[in-house]
């Protein structure tokens, strides 16, 4: 929770300051009333006391100015714990989410999706929770208690004993519900995010649960989640219960016992107006235990939400940007040999055994095109993002353009690097903002080119808007063809130096997929491109192809030689095409 505190600001520090002095004030306010309460009762009980009228209305008019003055104190509090609460939950989350946005690959399956949204949403808000409601009981619990107490002392020894009782039996009550709520409270968050996760799939699994008639499964995994967390929040809920009707018992408890008390000992030392200021400095008293009984309630949660927040904030980015910002400092010295090299590169995910890439090497010269075939599982997606740095080699060495990709500023590496992943990703907003997306700055020239070079433009005209055209969240308003080739037209609206499609042509047609790569090879000419595929029509023209095989290299040249030399390529050739066609 400590940690936390460092995205405090020195207005919040402020805040803090102010606050303490407003609650201080109204404390002081709520315990003067009793004391002219005490003055206006002693008035009353006796007739012959001169300007008793007068005195009643001056000390009635005093009792006004402290309730009012205690309310417009209560009400600044609130606003400056709210403000604070606010500002400092959105920096929270702030914080959360630029960690999330930096984390590789490996950092995001350590999490699972449902997990981080949770974290970003529900435990910020048991922390702002506990900020706007347990600061002013945390503040304002102490103040009151030994403010009260200090007044009770000295007007009557058994009166203090009451109050004594009846704070003590509070104490067992908040004790009981600690020991038996608070492992209850721990464990919503985990059942928050197993229903999260739930609904998630359930929600953009739709199509598949609804084609395999999945309905009831996935409602009965959905029912399982939900009742897990309700009944966990029944029986916490079920514990609480008896705090409201306890602490009522207690308060009108103690009331009762100051009265019946105060019938014996009423006497001329202490007579009735004394009973009363008692009754009233008790019964703060015992608003400040249940001020604290508040804060316990709210912290064993927000400790856990604080806990879980830390888990993200101190995680170790195992891929951290270099600081090379020079993107043509070696091109004049290597020139355009060696553009890319591989050097000794293995590659194992981080926890596991096992090499999913083995002592990978070739160079690739500028504006060559590259293609990877192998079967399921043989690492070619996982080659291919090691160029971008979505994963770091475990051993050796990428290079572009002389330098080490782990030296090169992300943003640079970013911009060198124009990436397709084999499911399109499209964002809410138009066919516009998603090609000319994050720092493109491409001009409507550019956009509409790009679109037509991805052979995206026949059904961008067809839609209303053209490229305003509205794209749904997921780009669930277009099929998986044109969700893959806009997102073409976004790595080509980009201008890089490299190319990366992985697998990106495999929801296209034949005829489409022809058109895109003689399109893409005339407009884009000194461009280096990296193809993973799975249909050899779609990488035969390639410069080099590089054949995988269980993480192995076993193949690399071009189509003709891969035909002669390589037999994992001839057999996944002849699976596709005959001998004829090979010929």
């Amino acid at each position: 929770m400590f940690k936390l505190l460092k995205y405090l600001k020195a207005i919040d520090y402020a805040y803090i300051f102010i606050i303490i002095g407003f609650i201080i004030l109204q404390v002081f306010l709520d315990l003067k009333l009793p004391d002219y309460m005490s003055t206006i009762i002693t008035y009353l009980q006796n007739a012959d006391m001169p300007d008793k009228v007068n005195q009643i209305l001056i000390n009635g008019g005093y009792m006004l100015a402290c309730a009012l003055g205690s309310l417009a104190s209560a009400i600044v509090v609130h606003l400056l714990v709210s403000q604070m609460a606010s500002g400092y939950s959105a920096r929270l989350r702030a914080a959360l989410y630029g960690k999330i946005e930096s984390f590789s690959l490996s950092e995001m399956n350590k999490f699972s999706t449902a997990s981080l949204i949770t974290r970003t949403t529900n435990d910020v808000t048991q922390i702002q929770m506990l900020i706007s409601m347990g600061l002013q009981s945390l503040i304002k619990a102490p103040v009151l208690a030994i403010w009260a107490i200090t007044l009770i002392v000295g007007k009557g020894w058994q009166w203090s004993v009451a109050t004594a009782g009846a704070v003590v039996a509070l104490l067992i009550i908040s004790l009981i519900v600690v020991f038996f709520a608070v492992p209850k409270f721990k464990r919503i968050q985990t059942l928050t995010d197993n229903l999260n996760r739930v609904t998630r799939e359930n929600l953009t699994g739709i199509r598949v649960i609804r084609a395999s008639n999945a309905e009831d499964y996935q409602n009965n995994k959905f029912k399982e989640s939900n009742t897990a967390l309700t009944k966990n929040n029944l029986s916490a809920n079920r514990i609480m219960a008896i705090m409201s009707p306890g602490m009522t018992l207690i308060s009108s408890g103690l009331t009762l016992a100051i009265y019946w008390i105060g019938a014996y000992i009423v006497d001329d030392a202490v007579d009735i107006a004394n009973m009363m200021v008692f009754t009233s400095y008790a019964m703060q008293v015992v608003m400040a235990f249940m001020l604290l009984i508040v804060v316990f309630i709210i912290l064993p949660r927000a400790l856990v939400s604080a806990k879980r927040i830390n888990e993200v904030l101190d995680t170790h980015n195992s891929i951290v940007s270099g600081t090379f910002k020079d993107e043509k400092a070696k091109t004049e010295e290597i020139g355009t040999e060696n553009y890319v090299v591989f050097k000794d590169v293995s590659f194992k995910y981080p926890d596991a055994n096992e090499y999913v890439l083995k002592n990978i090497n070739f160079s690739v010269k500028k504006g060559e095109t590259v293609a990877f075939i192998g079967s399921t599982g043989s690492g070619k997606s996982t080659l291919i993002n090691l160029i971008p740095r979505l994963y770091d080699a475990t051993e050796g060495e990428v290079l572009i353009d002389g330098v080490n990709v782990k030296e090169y500023d992300s943003k640079v590496l970013n911009k060198k690097v124009g990436y397709t992943p084999q499911r399109g990703v499209l964002f809410s907003g138009t066919v516009k903002t998603n090609v000319d997306f994050g720092d493109n700055n491409a001009d409507d020239e550019t956009i509409k080119k790009s679109i037509s070079i991805a052979q995206a433009s026949n059904f961008v005209s067809r839609m209303e808007g053209g490229v305003d055209a509205r794209i749904a969240q997921g780009g669930n308003n277009v099929s998986g063809g044109q969700k893959q080739r806009l997102s073409i037209a976004r790595a080509i609206a980009r201008k890089p130096d490299i190319f990366i499609f992985d697998d990106s042509f495999s929801a296209l047609d034949y005829k489409t997929d022809r058109k895109l790569r003689t399109a893409l090879k005339k407009h884009t000419e000194g461009t280096t491109k990296f193809i993973v595929a799975q249909r050899i029509g779609t990488i035969k023209d390639a410069d080099k192809i590089i054949v995988l095989d269980s993480g192995d290299m076993v193949g690399i040249g071009t189509h003709e030689e891969l035909l002669k030399n390589c037999p994992v390529y001839k057999e996944i050739a002849l699976s596709q095409l005959s001998e004829e066609e090979l010929s």
